[in-house]
């Protein structure tokens, strides 16, 4: 019998990382492929104002691709969790596209940004090629502009979802609800992660460029990973250590039976 195939989509190169590589890892224990898609993530050269600003402000000087190394830290990601495949899907960062602030970003979606339309696109056209049992994509909790228009893509589609609560995010605001946009009918499930939390983290560990900004440094994302994990048990009523989703009920039975 042909293994079943997971397809998880991350806005930026580290989403999936930091929100759910614990699933990832227990899909991939069970037999899965397991796929990886990021949306946004096109190099851009000699980026100016804000967009230089993002890769500067992270100690990467202006002759640098930061978008290429950030796909080299995706690739070092996707060889510690053995995923089997990872795809760039090269659509430009949000201030590439006009938002010229940090505020901007969390602001809402500006007027003529319909970058969601190629997005859904260009997943549509992977999922159509990997055919996966199920698809998983973020809640866009923190109301990052590039998370709402990847929910508005992946809605689009109208494939089964298992929508993942957006890290680091959720860990500084962890009963934040998502924003509007989600489909209605959604069931909450929680999947047991204690086993796997090392594979997570050592992956999450990757993505060196990004660790300072969203964690304070390496070090400390073991312990900030481990113990929201715990609290996502405690919230899910549950002992130990795991991950939250919101969950189309078509496929909650293949998450599940992992």
């Amino acid at each position: 019998m042909p293994s079943r195939a997971a397809l998880f989509i991350s806005p930026h190169l580290d989403d999936v990382a930091f929100s759910c590589a614990g699933t990832l890892a227990v899909l991939k224990a069970a037999g899965w492929r397991t796929v990886l898609a990021t949306v946004f993530t096109r190099s851009v050269p000699d980026p100016t104002g804000f967009a230089l600003a993002c890769q500067t402000d992270k100690g990467l000087p202006p002759e640098v691709d930061y978008m290429a190394v950030r796909r080299e830290e995706d690739a070092a990601f996707a060889r510690t969790l053995g995923v089997d495949e990872v795809h760039w899907l090269d659509l430009p960062e949000a201030p590439h596209r006009g938002y010229g602030s940090a505020v901007e970003l969390f602001s809402g979606i500006r007027a003529g940004d319909e970058v969601w339309r190629e997005a859904a696109g260009r997943i549509g056209a992977l999922a159509g090629r990997v055919a996966p049992d199920l698809m998983f994509g973020c809640q866009a909790i923190g109301n990052h502009v590039d998370h709402r228009q990847t929910v508005r893509a992946l809605v689009e589609l109208g494939r089964p979802v298992a929508w993942y609560r957006d890290l680091p995010y959720v860990i500084r605001a962890p009963e934040e609800a998502p924003p509007p946009g989600l489909p209605g009918g959604l069931l909450p499930l929680a999947v047991p992660v204690g086993d796997h939390l090392p594979a997570k983290i050592a992956g999450a560990c990757r993505y060196a460029t990004q660790l300072p900004f969203q964690f304070g440094g390496a070090e400390r994302v073991g312990p900030a990973l481990t113990s929201f994990a715990a609290d996502e048990a405690g919230r899910a009523g549950r002992t130990g250590h795991a991950e939250r989703f919101l969950i189309d009920a078509a496929a909650i039975e293949a998450v599940s039976s992992a």
